[in-house]
This record gives structure tokens, sequence and C-alpha cells, in this order.
């Protein structure tokens, strides 16, 4: 091994490292006396294991298993919602010839530059109006108008696809929807699970959504539930916190490792065609 390639590795290592202390350390907390939680100086390993700390947070947070449902829903609704949309509107800029194609391509990117406070209250008026406040509906249903990223990921995979097979399902008779589905869609499928991973993520993870739109603790997410968790404790038990927040991002570290193979080979197969 080369000088070169030791120092790479070594500061890879280094930022591994860097990066995955925090989260050794709240799985090394979840595992401790609450007593150990807040020694000086700070104690990685525990005295005793205890695993009694994980049922403990789930019987704390009370409705952590109900928490868990309204998540999965959401991720299963936002999921379905972004590719059957995003599928869709990449399709028409990338296969089909249109009038301003390429201006209302631009304009779509632009509105990913505008922050989500700066539309926040105008928005959170039309969901009122709409009477949807409290349910889970704000959450999933804007999901199925497309998202300008997976918009712009997909698009560029279906540029990348030769067009000589499309055209000969046209000269066969397949219709536009008949080659999406029989010909586009089957080549897709690496870049379709990295938009899919991509939004479970964010819905998994967010945060902001669930603390505008929802009121009843009892459609609360993992995310929000988890500070609501947090702020009813008197005081803070860490050893339980750390539990409760090592069981949220439990799901998202498996999800990883099960398609980091091919979420890496659908991110190298999006091209920069235009």
């Amino acid at each position: 091994m080369t000088w070169g390639k030791t120092i790479r590795f070594l500061l890879l290592l280094a930022l591994a490292v860097t990066f995955l202390a925090p989260m050794a350390w709240m799985v090394s907390t979840s595992l401790k006396p609450l007593a150990e939680t807040m020694t000086v100086p700070p104690r990685w390993i525990p005295s005793s294991l205890q695993w009694q700390n994980y049922p403990d947070a789930i019987r704390a947070m009370g409705y952590f298993w109900r928490y868990t449902g309204n998540s999965l829903l959401l991720c299963l609704l936002t999921v379905v919602g972004t590719l059957v949309s995003s599928t869709l509107a990449a399709y028409g800029f990338a296969r089909l010839e249109w009038p301003g194609r390429n201006k209302l391509f631009s304009l779509c990117l632009a509105t990913m530059m505008i922050p989500f406070p700066a539309i926040m209250v105008p928005i959170y008026g039309l969901f009122k109006n709409l009477g949807w406040i409290g349910s889970l509906k704000p959450l999933w249903i804007p999901t199925f108008f497309a998202s300008a990223f997976h918009v712009f990921l997909l698009r560029q995979f279906f540029l990348s696809l030769p067009k000589d097979t499309a055209e000969a399902a046209r000269i066969d008779g397949c219709n536009e929807w008949q080659i999406l589905w029989h010909t586009v869609l089957p080549l897709a499928k690496p870049v379709l699970l990295v938009v899919a991973v991509f939004q479970f993520l964010a819905t998994w993870n967010d945060f902001l959504g669930p603390l505008i739109y929802l009121t009843d603790q009892r459609t609360f997410t993992l995310a929000l539930g988890l500070q609501s968790f947090q702020s009813q404790q008197g005081g803070t038990a860490w050893h339980h916190l750390m539990a409760a927040s090592t069981l949220v991002i439990l799901p998202v570290i498996v999800l990883f490792f099960l398609t980091q193979r091919t979420l890496i080979q659908g991110i190298a197969t999006t091209g920069s065609k235009n």
C-alpha cells in the first residue's frame, strides 16, 4: 500500500469514527443504569448492561407502537405517492416531446430553491380550509403531486436509456403507458429504489411537518412522539431517552444495510444528460 492510499485510508477511518461516535454513545447510554448516564468523566462501557431500559422506554412513551404504526403508514403512502407522481412527471419531461418542456422543467427545478418556512404559513392556511389539520392528510397527499428532486433524479435516468427499445415497442403498437410500464420501469428498478428509500427516510425522520399539522397525540409519528416523550419528563431519563432513540433509528440502519448495494447502483446510473 502506497503512502497516498495509507493517508486516504487513515482520513476515511478518522471520519468514520467521528460520525459513528455519537451513535456509539447513544447505544452505550441506552444500556447504562441512570446513575452512570451523567458521570464525570463519561463512561463508554456500562458497568452492567441494562437491557430492561428498552421495554421500560417503550412503556414510558405510552403510544410507542401507535407512533410506529403512524410512521410506517405515512412512509408507505408517501413512497407510493412519490413513485407514482414523480415517475409520470419525469417520463413526460424525458421521453415526450411537447412545447415548453425544458422551460417548465427548469421552473420545476427552481421550486427546490424555495425553503419550506417561506411557504409554511400559506400551506397551513390551505390545509386548514380543507379541514385536514389534525389528520395525516397534509403529510401524504402532497406527495401525489411529485417532488422536484425526485423528478430530476428519474428524468436523468430516463434520458440515459436507449430510445431504440421504446421506438420498437411503439412500432409494435404500444402506447406511451405500455412503453412506460413494459420497457422503461423494468430497467428503472435501481433508481426507483433510490427514490423510494430517500422518500422513506425523509418521512421517517420528518419532525417539522408532524409538529405543524398534528394535534392529537394518537396521530403522532415516532419523531414527534420522541420529542413529546422528552418534554413530558420532569427530569430527563437519559437511559430511557437513548433507548427510545435507538429504537427509532434502528429501522433506518437496517434499511441502509439491506439496500446499500442497489442504492449505489441506482445513483451511479443516473447520468447527466439533458
